[in-house]
This record gives C-alpha cells, structure tokens and sequence, in this order.
C-alpha cells in the first residue's frame, strides 16, 4: 500500500511537469501566432494607406516611421527584411543599419518560400532560454510577396514554473498526509491480522504429543485465517489420537518387555534348581551316612534360589506399584544421616549446611531413596581402585531441598547416558536395572526431579530436588 502510494505519487508528479511543459510550449506557440496576426492585420493596413508604390524596394520608405508605431501599439519587437533576406527596418532604436547587418539565413529563407503558410518559426536555446523567432512574408492585395517579417520571442516561463512549484508542493502535501494515513492504516491492518496468526502460532508452539493440546477457540474475518485454524483443530484431534494409540503401543511394548525379563530372570534360579534336584535324585541314597548334610545343603540351595525368585517378583511387584505415601514432619537433614548408617564404607561423607531442614515427606521412601543411590556409587567404585570418595550433601534452596550423591567411580558411558531411568537397563552383571526407575517414580510422585552429571572415568553426581512440603 505505501509503495503503491509512494509511486502513484512519483508518477503523477512527472506526469503534471510533462503537462506543464506541454501547456507553456502550446501557450507560447498560440501567443507568437496572435502577435502574428494583429502586426500583419496592422501592416497590411499600412500598405493598403500608404502613397507609396507596393514594391519590395520601398518597404523601408513605407515602414520609416510607421514600425516604431507597431512596435509600441502591440509591444513586440519588429523586424522587416527583403525577399532576399537583407534587414530593411527593426524597431530596435539603437540598431543602425549598415552593410554589415544580420540576414536572415539562407535555409530559413528556403523553408519560408516551400512552407505552404508562408512562414516559419526558428526555435534556439541561448543560455538556457528559448527563443522564437517568426518569419513571415508580407504581400501586397494581389497577393505578391514585398518582403518577410520577423518576430522575435524570448519565451518567460515564470508564470508556469511558478504554477508548477505550488502545485508540486501542494501535491507532496497532499501524499505526505496520505503516507502517515497509509502508515497508519497498514500497522492497524497488519496487527489485527497478525493477531489472529500471533495465537495460532503460540498454539503450534505449545503443540505436544505428549500433552492435552487445547484447541483455538477463535473466529477471524479472514476466510483463509480461518480454514488455517481449522485444520489446526483436526490436527490437534488427529494428535489426540496418535497419542492414545502410541500410548497403548508404548504400554504393551512395555509389558511386553517386562513380561521377558520376568521370564528370564525367573528362569535363572530356575536352571540350578532342576540339575539340584535332579543331581540329589539320582544320587540320593538313605543307607549314606552324610545323608543330614546332603539333605541340609540341598534344602540351602533351593531356599536360596527360592529367594532370588521372590525378590525378582517383589521387585518388579514394587516397580508396579508404589505404596501409599505415608507422609510425616521429618528433619530430612537427620533421616538421610541415619540411611547411611547402614553402609561400613570409610570413604563415604556427609555434608549438610543446616542441621535441620524440616519437611513432610515419607521417611521408607526418603530412605530408599538414599540407600539405592548411595548403593549405586558404592558399586560404580571398581574395587582395585586406591582412592574412593563418595560424597552425600544435603542443602536448602529457596523452596526445595537437594541431596546429592557424588562418587569418584568410572561414571557412565555416553552410549547410556540416555537410557540411564529405563526399567531393566543396568550396567551391572547382577541386578534387574529397576532401581533408578522405581526411585525416579517416588521423586516424580513428590513433584520432584532427579538429574546426574558424570564424565566416564571421573565419577558421577545424582542431585535430587524434592519441594519442601509444609505443614
């Protein structure tokens, strides 16, 4: 819109100077041919008063007196040659006439003769100004030519470049209250269109398939707007569905999953428990007289996979689901000390800025948290390693609390760091990998979050954010 305004404005602009200039050049053509008419009209009045013989010869007898008369009656510059172009009379009263007078050219002369009115008009630029010059043959009433009259006309334009500039002037005016209009017109324009687009853009912005995405509730007067956002609302929709059915295949890929670890690590004590049973009844004997001992380690060794077998379904039964929280106003500074007691290692440390943060938070679950990831850095320690550090901080910040666990163990691998809180991933020869899980679901329970740092070969640091619930 500006640019058409700005070129509409350059535009008519050139075109009123073009106008202007056509005008004053068709002006000054009209105004020498006036003067023309009324100085012939004038002269040939003369002739027809005059005692003189109508001979070329005369016409400076004729005119002696007479052009300085015609010259003031119409206020115009006269000049009189013969028909071979020698000047006879001029108005001029300082020009004298001599031998060494102005002719007039001999291709004017040659125009004047083959132009059917008789006459011709010399245009010329002399220090940026035009001038016309008219020449015209005077006859007599029979119509024979006597001599050529010349009219010089120096054009003054003033009036028209003063015509022009006002107009001009008036004209920027004009288009400069039309640019701040259209200014103001397309910032007005641009914002209640771009509104519209400004929601549906934080709307796909905020567009998630792991979230309830709302849909745009709005009715713009742009049709197009409007389809924009109906197509928004069939992909939120679509979304919806996506979601639900990725989230059903995730769940059963996920059983699916634990359904083969259940399987596979029930099948482990599984194995040495038939080649025990079968190994004692091939070689049972009730005469032997070890019989108590043989009786005694057989029993051992199938309690001892009977407990494995429990614990891989307590494990994956606590994985399932947590316990209800039973939450109570603790000082965590002085339940996460006490967690630790359980652990005889001398390299491991606790350190506290407070003695006492109070919270209300489920002591069993505070605990197991700490003794898993205190467990965790004690396993992440290889055992030929000389110097062992393992760190436990507890500090306050603003409205949460942090416990961090620093260990100086041979950190996680890159390749892992990603699958770090999956069920069943660990880098351990023993163990099921449930244990990050189940405590990442008690500290998300909390609105809470636990993140590490590790660099392979330096150590690892967990830090758990838990808010402090009050009272």
């Amino acid at each position: 819109m500006i640019v058409l305004i700005i070129m509409a404005s350059i535009l008519l602009a050139s075109i009123s100077i073009i106008q202007f200039k056509n005008e004053a050049k068709e002006y000054h053509q009209e105004r020498l041919e006036r003067n023309e008419n009324a100085v012939k009209q004038h002269i040939n009045y003369v002739l027809s008063t005059t005692t003189y013989p109508l001979t070329s010869g005369n016409l400076d007898l004729i005119f002696k007196d007479k052009i300085h008369e015609l010259a003031q009656i119409h206020n115009i510059e006269i000049n009189i040659y013969s028909l071979d172009g020698q000047l006879l009379k001029s108005s001029k009263e300082s020009f004298s006439v001599d031998k060494v007078s102005p002719s007039i050219p001999k291709y004017i002369l040659k125009l004047v003769r083959s132009s059917i009115e008789k006459k011709y008009v010399d245009i010329k630029t002399i220090n940026g100004v035009k001038n016309r010059s008219l020449y015209s043959q005077i006859k007599d009433d029979k119509f024979k030519p006597l001599g050529i009259l010349n009219l010089p006309y120096v054009e003054n334009d003033g009036f028209y470049e003063n015509e022009l500039n006002s107009f001009l002037i008036r004209l920027g005016q004009v288009y400069s209250f039309m640019l701040i209009v259209a200014f103001a017109v397309a910032y007005f324009l641009s914002s209640y269109i771009t509104k519209s687009l400004k929601t549906i853009s934080d709307k796909l912005s905020e567009t998630s398939l792991y979230q309830k995405n709302e849909k745009i509730v709005l009715e713009a007067n742009s049709k197009e707007i409007n389809l924009l956002i109906k197509a928004y609302n069939g992909m939120v929709d679509e979304l919806e569905k996506s979601a639900i059915k990725l989230a059903q295949s995730e769940r059963e890929e996920a059983w699916r999953e634990m359904a083969k670890q259940v399987a596979h690590e029930i099948k482990n004590p599984l194995t040495p428990m038939r080649l025990t049973v079968q190994s004692f009844q091939r070689k049972f004997d009730p005469n032997d007289a070890d019989i108590k001992q043989k009786m005694k380690d057989y029993s051992e060794t199938l309690i001892q996979q009977i407990d494995t077998m429990n614990a891989v379904a307590s494990a994956f039964s606590n994985f399932a689901s947590m316990p209800a929280q039973q939450n109570e106003t603790l000082n965590v500074v002085e339940v996460v000390e006490l967690a630790m007691d359980i652990f005889n290692e001398e390299y491991i440390t606790f350190q506290s800025d407070s003695p006492e943060i109070i919270s209300k938070v489920d002591r069993t679950q505070l605990i197991r948290i700490i003794t898993n990831l205190v467990k965790n850095a004690i396993q992440s320690i290889p055992e030929n390693q000389e110097e062992k550090s393992i760190v436990v901080t507890v500090r306050k910040e603003l409205n949460n609390v942090l416990i961090t666990v620093a260990d100086n163990g041979i950190g996680i691998q890159p390749k892992d760091i990603s699958r770090i809180f999956e069920p069943k991933f660990t880098t351990k020869s023993s163990g099921m990998g449930l244990g990050l899980g189940i405590i990442k679901n008690i500290i998300e329970n909390y609105k809470g979050t636990i993140t590490f740092e590790t660099e392979f070969g330096k150590g690892t640091t967990f830090t758990v954010s838990l808010p402090i619930i009050n009272s």
